[in-house]
Protein backbone atom coordinates (compact mmCIF):
# COMPACT_ATOMS: atom_id res chain seq x y z
CA UNK A 1 0.00 0.00 0.00
CA UNK A 2 2.78 2.39 0.95
CA UNK A 3 4.74 1.44 -2.17
CA UNK A 4 1.75 2.20 -4.42
CA UNK A 5 1.25 5.56 -2.68
CA UNK A 6 4.90 6.42 -3.17
CA UNK A 7 4.69 5.41 -6.81
CA UNK A 8 1.64 7.63 -7.39
CA UNK A 9 3.37 10.55 -5.64
CA UNK A 10 6.50 10.01 -7.71
CA UNK A 11 4.50 9.87 -10.94
CA UNK A 12 2.63 13.10 -10.09
CA UNK A 13 5.89 14.86 -9.15
CA UNK A 14 7.65 13.70 -12.32
CA UNK A 15 4.66 14.79 -14.43
CA UNK A 16 4.61 18.27 -12.87
CA UNK A 17 8.38 18.62 -13.31
CA UNK A 18 8.12 17.54 -16.94
CA UNK A 19 5.26 19.96 -17.64
CA UNK A 20 7.10 22.93 -16.12
CA UNK A 21 10.36 21.93 -17.78
CA UNK A 22 8.62 21.88 -21.17
CA UNK A 23 6.89 25.18 -20.38
CA UNK A 24 10.10 26.97 -19.47
CA UNK A 25 11.93 25.47 -22.48
CA UNK A 26 9.14 26.63 -24.78
CA UNK A 27 9.22 30.13 -23.30
CA UNK A 28 13.01 30.28 -23.66
CA UNK A 29 12.94 29.14 -27.28
CA UNK A 30 9.98 31.16 -28.55
CA UNK A 31 9.36 34.23 -26.42
CA UNK A 32 12.52 35.77 -24.98
CA UNK A 33 13.91 36.62 -28.41
CA UNK A 34 10.79 38.77 -28.88
CA UNK A 35 11.59 40.59 -25.63
CA UNK A 36 14.62 42.19 -27.29
CA UNK A 37 12.50 43.33 -30.24
CA UNK A 38 9.83 45.05 -28.14
CA UNK A 39 12.31 46.55 -25.65
CA UNK A 40 15.12 47.95 -27.79
CA UNK A 41 13.08 49.95 -30.27
CA UNK A 42 14.28 52.26 -33.01
CA UNK A 43 12.63 54.34 -35.73
CA UNK A 44 11.19 51.19 -37.31
CA UNK A 45 8.42 51.35 -34.69
CA UNK A 46 6.81 54.24 -36.59
CA UNK A 47 8.17 53.67 -40.10
CA UNK A 48 5.54 51.23 -41.38
CA UNK A 49 3.23 52.59 -44.06
CA UNK A 50 0.01 52.02 -42.08
CA UNK A 51 1.24 54.03 -39.09
CA UNK A 52 2.47 56.80 -41.38
CA UNK A 53 -0.93 56.92 -43.08
CA UNK A 54 -2.71 57.22 -39.72
CA UNK A 55 -0.44 60.00 -38.45
CA UNK A 56 -0.10 61.71 -41.80
CA UNK A 57 3.05 62.67 -43.67
CA UNK A 58 1.60 65.98 -44.91
CA UNK A 59 -0.95 68.55 -43.74
CA UNK A 60 -3.81 66.93 -45.67
CA UNK A 61 -3.33 63.36 -44.45
CA UNK A 62 -4.33 61.32 -41.41
CA UNK A 63 -4.45 62.87 -37.95
CA UNK A 64 -2.73 66.01 -39.26
CA UNK A 65 -5.98 66.92 -41.04
CA UNK A 66 -7.79 67.06 -37.69
CA UNK A 67 -4.89 68.98 -36.14
CA UNK A 68 -4.93 71.61 -38.85
CA UNK A 69 -8.69 71.99 -38.52
CA UNK A 70 -8.20 72.57 -34.79
CA UNK A 71 -5.42 75.04 -35.62
CA UNK A 72 -7.83 77.03 -37.77
CA UNK A 73 -10.46 76.73 -35.02
CA UNK A 74 -8.02 78.24 -32.50
CA UNK A 75 -7.45 81.15 -34.86
CA UNK A 76 -11.20 81.77 -35.10
CA UNK A 77 -11.56 81.43 -31.33
CA UNK A 78 -8.81 83.98 -30.69
CA UNK A 79 -10.24 86.36 -33.31
CA UNK A 80 -13.66 86.21 -31.66
CA UNK A 81 -12.14 86.80 -28.22
CA UNK A 82 -10.11 89.74 -29.55
CA UNK A 83 -13.23 91.30 -31.04
CA UNK A 84 -15.20 90.84 -27.83
CA UNK A 85 -12.35 92.30 -25.76
CA UNK A 86 -12.73 95.63 -27.53
CA UNK A 87 -16.25 95.93 -26.07
CA UNK A 88 -15.64 94.35 -22.65
CA UNK A 89 -12.15 95.64 -22.00
CA UNK A 90 -10.95 92.19 -20.89
CA UNK A 91 -7.30 91.23 -21.32
CA UNK A 92 -6.37 88.41 -23.65
CA UNK A 93 -3.13 87.04 -25.09
CA UNK A 94 -1.07 89.56 -27.10
CA UNK A 95 -1.86 89.38 -30.82
CA UNK A 96 1.76 89.30 -31.98
CA UNK A 97 2.60 86.57 -29.48
CA UNK A 98 -0.38 84.49 -30.54
CA UNK A 99 0.32 84.82 -34.28
CA UNK A 100 4.00 83.98 -33.72
CA UNK A 101 3.08 80.87 -31.74
CA UNK A 102 0.45 79.93 -34.31
CA UNK A 103 2.99 79.98 -37.13
CA UNK A 104 5.92 78.37 -35.30
CA UNK A 105 3.98 75.62 -33.54
CA UNK A 106 1.86 75.09 -36.66
CA UNK A 107 5.08 74.23 -38.52
CA UNK A 108 6.25 71.97 -35.70
CA UNK A 109 2.84 70.30 -35.57
CA UNK A 110 2.99 69.42 -39.26
CA UNK A 111 6.51 68.06 -38.71
CA UNK A 112 5.38 65.77 -35.89
CA UNK A 113 6.55 62.59 -37.58
CA UNK A 114 10.04 63.97 -38.20
CA UNK A 115 10.38 65.30 -34.63
CA UNK A 116 9.27 62.03 -33.03
CA UNK A 117 11.46 60.03 -35.41
CA UNK A 118 14.54 62.02 -34.34
CA UNK A 119 13.74 61.72 -30.63
CA UNK A 120 13.31 57.93 -30.94
CA UNK A 121 16.47 57.67 -33.03
CA UNK A 122 18.60 59.58 -30.49
CA UNK A 123 17.22 57.44 -27.66
CA UNK A 124 17.95 54.28 -29.66
CA UNK A 125 21.52 55.36 -30.44
CA UNK A 126 22.27 56.06 -26.75
CA UNK A 127 20.86 52.67 -25.76
CA UNK A 128 22.78 50.92 -28.52
CA UNK A 129 26.02 52.67 -27.51
CA UNK A 130 25.65 51.41 -23.94
CA UNK A 131 25.07 47.85 -25.13
CA UNK A 132 27.99 48.09 -27.58
CA UNK A 133 30.27 49.01 -24.68
CA UNK A 134 29.11 45.84 -22.92
CA UNK A 135 29.76 43.76 -26.03
CA UNK A 136 33.33 45.07 -26.22
CA UNK A 137 33.96 44.43 -22.52
CA UNK A 138 32.20 41.07 -22.07
CA UNK A 139 32.48 39.70 -25.64
CA UNK A 140 28.79 38.84 -25.69
CA UNK A 141 25.56 40.48 -26.81
CA UNK A 142 23.95 42.62 -24.12
CA UNK A 143 20.37 41.52 -24.58
CA UNK A 144 17.68 39.37 -22.98
CA UNK A 145 18.48 36.35 -25.17
CA UNK A 146 22.03 36.25 -23.84
CA UNK A 147 20.72 36.90 -20.34
CA UNK A 148 18.48 33.81 -20.49
CA UNK A 149 21.29 31.74 -22.00
CA UNK A 150 23.43 32.73 -19.03
CA UNK A 151 20.62 31.63 -16.71
CA UNK A 152 20.24 28.25 -18.37
CA UNK A 153 23.96 27.59 -17.99
CA UNK A 154 23.68 27.25 -14.21
CA UNK A 155 19.99 26.47 -13.63
CA UNK A 156 19.23 23.60 -15.97
CA UNK A 157 15.67 22.95 -17.11
CA UNK A 158 16.19 19.66 -18.91
CA UNK A 159 13.61 16.93 -18.34
CA UNK A 160 16.10 14.69 -16.53
CA UNK A 161 17.15 16.91 -13.64
CA UNK A 162 14.64 19.77 -13.30
CA UNK A 163 12.82 19.69 -9.96
CA UNK A 164 10.14 22.33 -9.43
CA UNK A 165 10.02 21.60 -5.70
CA UNK A 166 13.75 22.17 -5.14
CA UNK A 167 15.37 25.52 -4.34
CA UNK A 168 16.68 25.76 -7.91
CA UNK A 169 13.22 24.94 -9.26
CA UNK A 170 11.54 27.63 -7.17
CA UNK A 171 14.18 30.21 -8.10
CA UNK A 172 13.90 29.31 -11.77
CA UNK A 173 10.11 29.57 -11.59
CA UNK A 174 10.23 33.05 -10.06
CA UNK A 175 12.82 34.17 -12.62
CA UNK A 176 10.83 32.78 -15.57
CA UNK A 177 7.57 34.35 -14.43
CA UNK A 178 9.44 37.57 -13.72
CA UNK A 179 10.75 37.62 -17.28
CA UNK A 180 7.29 36.72 -18.54
CA UNK A 181 5.96 39.69 -16.60
CA UNK A 182 8.47 41.89 -18.41
CA UNK A 183 7.03 40.75 -21.73
CA UNK A 184 3.60 42.11 -20.78
CA UNK A 185 5.10 45.30 -19.34
CA UNK A 186 7.32 46.06 -22.34
CA UNK A 187 4.56 45.13 -24.79
CA UNK A 188 2.37 47.74 -23.10
CA UNK A 189 5.23 50.24 -23.36
CA UNK A 190 5.63 49.44 -27.06
CA UNK A 191 1.97 50.18 -27.75
CA UNK A 192 1.92 53.33 -25.59
CA UNK A 193 4.90 54.79 -27.45
CA UNK A 194 3.01 54.46 -30.73
CA UNK A 195 -0.11 55.98 -29.16
CA UNK A 196 1.74 59.00 -27.79
CA UNK A 197 3.51 59.55 -31.10
CA UNK A 198 0.08 59.66 -32.73
CA UNK A 199 -1.15 62.39 -30.38
CA UNK A 200 2.03 64.45 -30.86
CA UNK A 201 0.30 66.96 -33.21
CA UNK A 202 -2.35 67.71 -30.58
CA UNK A 203 0.30 68.08 -27.87
CA UNK A 204 2.23 70.62 -29.95
CA UNK A 205 -1.00 72.39 -30.83
CA UNK A 206 -1.69 72.93 -27.13
CA UNK A 207 1.41 75.17 -26.88
CA UNK A 208 -0.33 77.91 -28.86
CA UNK A 209 -2.63 78.93 -26.01
CA UNK A 210 -1.37 79.67 -22.50
CA UNK A 211 -4.24 77.79 -20.87
CA UNK A 212 -3.47 74.52 -22.65
CA UNK A 213 0.34 74.42 -22.41
CA UNK A 214 0.11 71.88 -19.58
CA UNK A 215 -1.09 69.28 -22.09
CA UNK A 216 2.25 69.39 -23.92
CA UNK A 217 4.20 69.16 -20.65
CA UNK A 218 2.24 66.07 -19.59
CA UNK A 219 2.60 64.47 -23.04
CA UNK A 220 6.35 65.09 -23.20
CA UNK A 221 6.90 63.77 -19.68
CA UNK A 222 5.06 60.52 -20.45
CA UNK A 223 6.75 59.97 -23.83
CA UNK A 224 10.22 60.62 -22.42
CA UNK A 225 9.61 58.28 -19.48
CA UNK A 226 8.65 55.51 -21.92
CA UNK A 227 11.70 56.10 -24.11
CA UNK A 228 14.27 56.63 -21.33
CA UNK A 229 13.25 53.28 -19.87
CA UNK A 230 15.14 51.68 -22.74
CA UNK A 231 18.39 53.40 -21.70
CA UNK A 232 17.93 52.37 -18.05
CA UNK A 233 17.28 48.76 -19.11
CA UNK A 234 20.53 48.79 -21.11
CA UNK A 235 22.41 50.04 -18.05
CA UNK A 236 20.84 47.40 -15.81
CA UNK A 237 21.74 44.62 -18.26
CA UNK A 238 25.27 46.03 -18.49
CA UNK A 239 25.62 45.73 -14.72
CA UNK A 240 23.97 42.28 -14.66
CA UNK A 241 26.53 40.90 -17.13
CA UNK A 242 29.37 42.24 -14.97
CA UNK A 243 28.69 39.62 -12.29
CA UNK A 244 30.53 36.31 -12.37
CA UNK A 245 27.77 33.74 -12.13
CA UNK A 246 28.26 30.23 -10.85
CA UNK A 247 26.05 27.52 -9.40
CA UNK A 248 26.23 28.82 -5.82
CA UNK A 249 23.23 30.36 -4.05
CA UNK A 250 24.65 33.90 -4.06
CA UNK A 251 24.81 33.93 -7.86
CA UNK A 252 21.23 32.70 -8.12
CA UNK A 253 20.03 35.39 -5.71
CA UNK A 254 21.93 38.02 -7.70
CA UNK A 255 20.11 36.81 -10.78
CA UNK A 256 16.77 37.31 -9.01
CA UNK A 257 17.97 40.80 -8.04
CA UNK A 258 18.66 41.57 -11.71
CA UNK A 259 15.17 40.49 -12.70
CA UNK A 260 13.56 42.66 -10.03
CA UNK A 261 15.73 45.61 -11.04
CA UNK A 262 14.38 45.25 -14.58
CA UNK A 263 10.82 45.02 -13.26
CA UNK A 264 11.29 48.12 -11.09
CA UNK A 265 13.00 50.13 -13.87
CA UNK A 266 9.77 51.85 -14.88
CA UNK A 267 9.14 52.90 -11.28
CA UNK A 268 12.66 54.33 -11.05
CA UNK A 269 12.09 56.46 -14.16
CA UNK A 270 8.80 57.69 -12.73
CA UNK A 271 10.55 58.72 -9.52
CA UNK A 272 12.92 60.92 -11.54
CA UNK A 273 10.72 62.55 -14.16
CA UNK A 274 7.22 61.21 -13.61
CA UNK A 275 5.30 59.57 -16.42
CA UNK A 276 3.02 56.59 -16.74
CA UNK A 277 3.34 53.12 -15.25
CA UNK A 278 3.72 50.09 -17.51
CA UNK A 279 4.03 47.60 -14.67
CA UNK A 280 1.66 44.65 -14.63
CA UNK A 281 1.30 42.12 -11.82
CA UNK A 282 4.42 41.01 -10.00
CA UNK A 283 6.01 37.59 -10.79
CA UNK A 284 4.98 36.05 -7.46
CA UNK A 285 1.35 36.87 -8.20
CA UNK A 286 1.73 35.38 -11.68
CA UNK A 287 3.20 32.21 -10.18
CA UNK A 288 0.39 31.90 -7.60
CA UNK A 289 -2.23 32.53 -10.27
CA UNK A 290 -0.66 29.89 -12.52
CA UNK A 291 -0.89 27.35 -9.69
CA UNK A 292 -4.56 28.20 -9.16
CA UNK A 293 -4.19 30.63 -6.25
CA UNK A 294 -6.12 33.85 -5.76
Amino acid sequence: MEDSTLNITSIITDTINTLFSNLFSSIDNNIYSLLDDITFIDTSIISDSIFQSILGMSANEGILIISNILLFGLLLYYSANRLISYFTGSEIQNSKSFIFRLIIFGIFMNSSYFLCEQIININSLISLSIRNIGELVYNKDICFSSFVTELNSFISISDNNFDLFSVDGIIRSFISFGLFNLIFSYSLRYILIKVFVLICPFAILSLIHNKTKWIFSAWLKILMSLLLLQILISLILLVCFSFTYSKDMISKLMYIGCIYALIKANGIIREFIGGISTNTTNPISNFKYFLGGK
